[in-house]
């Protein structure tokens, strides 16, 4: 109906190529127009002016032969100013971008290991979208903005760097682990050796009371029993001890005993030889 009334209407963000007798006349911007054909008017096509997304995968080898595919996402526009440029000089403006992606990526990434590739993906997306600005702005195209959406090594080479960083983390996490037992084993240590010191306190307190206690019972049986030296009470007193010990012995009912040849009279011995051992070591000191 309106090529019938000769009138054409233009979407926004759109622009329309406008031919008159087969040779570029103008270009329509948004809005309603007249187009009478019957005077050689004729409207080839449409370009718009938003902001398109190309999504370039790219496979290429990094310096340490490693191979890559590198996702570049380009984003651009005709513009309106151009629009006869865009619109007749290229008839696959897609095809033509993602050939200079390919160009500048696999002139760029072969320079770079691996590792530098995800750290410079920056430089590399900046190096991409300078090589398209200055080559597609002769065709009536901007190009608003390049970035490295992804870079996928080969299945096994992410498998073998998944595998270096977890050896890693384990190296970290065994010497970690080392260094806590360390500190365990130094504070058992200083607990055992603390708990011995004191267990020798007490056994010298323990001692220091036995020998006040016999000599205060040795004195309160010289005071009362008159005529008794302090010899006699020392040699009662380890009677007294040897017969507890026997009887102790024969209480227990699952004890283990070694018997040597002993009496009453092998007491007498034994304090002999203290005495002796006493009079030795105060001679020679």
């Amino acid at each position: 109906m309106g090529n019938l009334l000769c009138c054409v209407q233009v979407d926004q963000s759109t622009v329309a190529i406008r031919e008159k007798f087969g040779k570029f006349d103008d270009v329509l911007q948004p809005g309603c127009h007249c187009l009478p054909w019957f005077l050689g008017n004729r409207l080839v096509g449409h370009l718009s002016l938003r902001v398109q997304q190309l999504d370039v995968r790219c496979e290429t080898k990094t310096k340490d032969n490693v191979f890559v595919n590198v996702v570049a996402s380009v984003q651009y526009r005709a513009l309106a100013n151009q629009a006869s440029d865009a619109f007749y000089k290229l008839s696959n403006t897609k095809g033509q971008i993602q050939a200079y992606v390919f160009d500048v990526i696999r002139a760029s990434v072969p320079r770079l290991n691996l590792d530098d590739v995800f750290e410079q993906k920056n430089e590399i997306a900046k190096a991409v979208e300078d090589e398209l600005e200055k080559a597609m702005s002769t065709y009536g195209y901007e190009i608003v903005q390049t970035l490295i959406v992804d870079i996928e090594p080969d299945e096994h080479v992410k498998r073998a760097m998944n595998e270096i960083n977890a050896a890693a983390r384990l190296r970290v996490a065994a010497n970690e682990k080392a260094e806590a037992e360390k500190i365990l084993q130094i504070k058992r240590a200083e607990g055992e050796a603390e708990s011995k010191y004191l267990a020798g306190v007490g056994i010298a307190r323990q001692r220091q009371a036995i020998v006040d206690g016999l000599r205060d019972s040795v004195l309160g049986f010289s005071e009362n029993v008159p005529g008794t030296t302090a010899k006699d009470v020392m040699d009662m007193v380890l009677v007294t001890q040897y017969f507890d010990t026997m009887r102790e012995i024969g209480a227990a009912s699952k004890s283990s005993a070694v018997f040597i040849p002993h009496g009453p009279g092998a007491v007498r011995d034994v304090a002999s030889q203290i005495r002796e051992g006493l009079l030795q070591a105060s001679s020679v000191s």
